[in-house]
Protein backbone atom coordinates (compact mmCIF):
# COMPACT_ATOMS: atom_id res chain seq x y z
CA UNK A 1 0.00 0.00 0.00
CA UNK A 2 1.60 3.30 -0.93
CA UNK A 3 0.47 6.84 1.08
CA UNK A 4 1.54 9.01 -2.23
CA UNK A 5 -1.58 9.31 -4.30
CA UNK A 6 -1.10 9.18 -8.23
CA UNK A 7 -2.29 12.46 -9.72
CA UNK A 8 -5.07 12.42 -12.23
CA UNK A 9 -9.26 12.19 -12.12
CA UNK A 10 -10.48 9.61 -9.68
CA UNK A 11 -13.87 8.24 -9.80
CA UNK A 12 -15.85 6.92 -6.54
CA UNK A 13 -16.61 3.40 -5.78
CA UNK A 14 -19.56 3.91 -4.73
CA UNK A 15 -20.23 -0.09 -4.11
CA UNK A 16 -17.32 0.47 -1.22
CA UNK A 17 -18.01 4.11 -0.06
CA UNK A 18 -20.28 4.97 2.37
CA UNK A 19 -21.97 8.36 3.19
CA UNK A 20 -23.54 8.28 6.53
CA UNK A 21 -24.59 10.39 9.74
CA UNK A 22 -25.58 10.60 13.19
CA UNK A 23 -27.61 12.87 14.69
CA UNK A 24 -29.20 13.02 18.40
CA UNK A 25 -32.74 11.87 19.19
CA UNK A 26 -34.84 12.38 21.88
CA UNK A 27 -32.21 13.68 23.47
CA UNK A 28 -30.98 10.39 24.83
CA UNK A 29 -29.96 8.60 21.93
CA UNK A 30 -28.13 8.71 18.64
CA UNK A 31 -29.80 7.92 15.05
CA UNK A 32 -27.64 6.73 11.99
CA UNK A 33 -27.94 6.32 8.62
CA UNK A 34 -26.84 6.40 5.69
CA UNK A 35 -27.06 7.75 1.62
CA UNK A 36 -27.19 5.11 -0.73
CA UNK A 37 -26.58 6.90 -3.77
CA UNK A 38 -23.73 9.31 -4.38
CA UNK A 39 -21.03 10.12 -7.13
CA UNK A 40 -17.80 11.93 -6.83
CA UNK A 41 -14.92 12.68 -8.26
CA UNK A 42 -11.46 13.58 -7.03
CA UNK A 43 -9.09 15.64 -9.05
CA UNK A 44 -5.66 15.01 -7.31
CA UNK A 45 -2.61 17.68 -8.61
CA UNK A 46 0.39 18.67 -6.84
CA UNK A 47 -0.36 17.85 -3.10
CA UNK A 48 -3.25 17.86 -0.64
CA UNK A 49 -3.51 21.90 -2.41
CA UNK A 50 -3.65 21.06 -5.50
CA UNK A 51 -5.85 18.85 -5.35
CA UNK A 52 -10.07 19.24 -5.32
CA UNK A 53 -13.22 17.26 -5.00
CA UNK A 54 -16.89 17.50 -6.31
CA UNK A 55 -19.28 15.03 -4.79
CA UNK A 56 -23.36 15.08 -5.80
CA UNK A 57 -25.87 12.73 -3.01
CA UNK A 58 -29.17 11.71 -3.94
CA UNK A 59 -31.41 12.43 -1.12
CA UNK A 60 -34.50 9.99 -2.08
CA UNK A 61 -31.74 7.66 -1.17
CA UNK A 62 -32.09 8.37 2.69
CA UNK A 63 -32.06 4.74 4.45
CA UNK A 64 -31.31 5.02 8.41
CA UNK A 65 -33.17 1.37 8.40
CA UNK A 66 -36.50 2.42 9.00
CA UNK A 67 -39.38 2.98 6.46
CA UNK A 68 -41.74 5.39 8.36
CA UNK A 69 -38.58 7.66 9.37
CA UNK A 70 -37.36 7.44 5.71
CA UNK A 71 -40.54 8.34 4.64
CA UNK A 72 -40.95 11.41 7.09
CA UNK A 73 -36.88 12.76 6.56
CA UNK A 74 -37.62 12.64 3.01
CA UNK A 75 -40.82 14.47 3.13
CA UNK A 76 -41.16 18.39 2.94
CA UNK A 77 -40.42 18.78 6.87
CA UNK A 78 -36.60 17.74 6.19
CA UNK A 79 -35.13 16.96 2.57
CA UNK A 80 -38.39 17.49 0.26
CA UNK A 81 -36.76 15.23 -1.99
CA UNK A 82 -38.90 16.17 -4.99
CA UNK A 83 -38.51 19.54 -4.83
CA UNK A 84 -34.75 19.06 -4.06
CA UNK A 85 -33.22 15.66 -5.91
CA UNK A 86 -29.80 16.38 -4.79
CA UNK A 87 -27.37 17.68 -2.35
CA UNK A 88 -23.87 19.01 -3.24
CA UNK A 89 -20.14 18.93 -2.03
CA UNK A 90 -17.76 21.35 -3.83
CA UNK A 91 -13.99 21.54 -2.24
CA UNK A 92 -12.41 25.09 -2.28
CA UNK A 93 -9.17 23.92 -0.71
CA UNK A 94 -7.46 21.69 1.42
CA UNK A 95 -4.83 21.98 4.15
CA UNK A 96 -2.41 19.72 6.02
CA UNK A 97 -0.32 16.56 5.30
CA UNK A 98 -0.61 13.59 2.57
CA UNK A 99 -2.12 11.78 5.04
CA UNK A 100 -4.32 13.88 7.78
CA UNK A 101 -5.66 17.40 6.25
CA UNK A 102 -8.52 19.23 6.23
CA UNK A 103 -10.95 20.07 3.12
CA UNK A 104 -13.08 22.80 2.81
CA UNK A 105 -15.59 23.81 0.46
CA UNK A 106 -19.20 24.16 0.42
CA UNK A 107 -21.84 21.65 1.03
CA UNK A 108 -25.35 22.63 -0.50
CA UNK A 109 -28.21 21.32 0.65
CA UNK A 110 -32.33 21.95 -0.47
CA UNK A 111 -31.09 25.78 -1.25
CA UNK A 112 -28.91 26.81 1.00
CA UNK A 113 -25.17 26.74 0.65
CA UNK A 114 -22.95 27.18 3.43
CA UNK A 115 -19.02 26.41 4.13
CA UNK A 116 -17.68 23.14 5.76
CA UNK A 117 -14.75 21.53 7.19
CA UNK A 118 -14.10 17.47 6.35
CA UNK A 119 -11.10 15.91 9.27
CA UNK A 120 -9.37 13.91 6.21
CA UNK A 121 -7.55 10.96 6.70
CA UNK A 122 -5.92 9.13 3.62
CA UNK A 123 -6.31 5.13 4.00
CA UNK A 124 -3.98 4.45 1.12
CA UNK A 125 -3.76 3.57 -2.38
CA UNK A 126 -3.17 0.21 -3.67
CA UNK A 127 -3.68 -1.82 -7.12
CA UNK A 128 -6.11 -4.77 -6.73
CA UNK A 129 -6.50 -8.06 -7.84
CA UNK A 130 -7.58 -7.04 -10.92
CA UNK A 131 -5.38 -4.73 -11.77
CA UNK A 132 -7.63 -1.24 -10.85
CA UNK A 133 -5.73 1.08 -8.78
CA UNK A 134 -7.52 2.04 -5.71
CA UNK A 135 -7.71 5.08 -2.92
CA UNK A 136 -9.28 5.27 0.20
CA UNK A 137 -9.73 8.16 2.70
CA UNK A 138 -12.24 9.21 6.10
CA UNK A 139 -14.05 12.01 6.34
CA UNK A 140 -15.97 13.40 8.93
CA UNK A 141 -17.54 16.94 9.87
CA UNK A 142 -20.59 18.65 12.14
CA UNK A 143 -23.14 20.65 10.50
CA UNK A 144 -26.11 22.28 11.96
CA UNK A 145 -29.22 21.50 10.57
CA UNK A 146 -31.22 24.50 11.08
CA UNK A 147 -28.55 26.36 8.70
CA UNK A 148 -29.35 24.40 5.99
CA UNK A 149 -33.02 25.29 6.34
CA UNK A 150 -33.74 21.79 8.27
CA UNK A 151 -35.75 22.79 11.10
CA UNK A 152 -38.81 20.39 11.59
CA UNK A 153 -38.73 19.18 15.29
CA UNK A 154 -41.18 18.38 18.15
CA UNK A 155 -40.95 18.71 21.34
CA UNK A 156 -40.84 16.34 24.37
CA UNK A 157 -43.27 16.11 27.50
CA UNK A 158 -39.80 15.85 29.32
CA UNK A 159 -38.25 18.94 28.04
CA UNK A 160 -36.02 19.13 25.09
CA UNK A 161 -36.95 18.11 21.43
CA UNK A 162 -37.07 14.81 19.49
CA UNK A 163 -34.33 15.74 16.89
CA UNK A 164 -30.98 17.42 17.47
CA UNK A 165 -29.92 20.03 15.62
CA UNK A 166 -25.97 18.89 14.91
CA UNK A 167 -25.70 16.46 12.96
CA UNK A 168 -22.13 14.52 12.44
CA UNK A 169 -21.35 13.35 8.65
CA UNK A 170 -19.11 10.72 8.20
CA UNK A 171 -17.90 9.54 4.62
CA UNK A 172 -15.50 6.35 4.03
CA UNK A 173 -14.64 6.71 0.43
CA UNK A 174 -13.12 4.53 -2.51
CA UNK A 175 -11.95 6.31 -5.68
CA UNK A 176 -10.95 4.25 -8.42
CA UNK A 177 -8.44 5.76 -10.88
CA UNK A 178 -9.87 5.21 -14.58
CA UNK A 179 -7.15 2.97 -16.68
Amino acid sequence: MSTELSAGTWTLDAAHSEVGFVVRHAGISKVRGKFTQAEATLVVGEGVTGSSVEATVQTASFDSNDANRDGHVKSADFFDVEQFPVMTFKSTGAEGGAEEFKLTGDLTIKETTLPVTFDVEFGGMAVDPFGATRAGFSATTQISRKAFGITWNAALEAGGVLVGDKVTINVDAAFVLPA
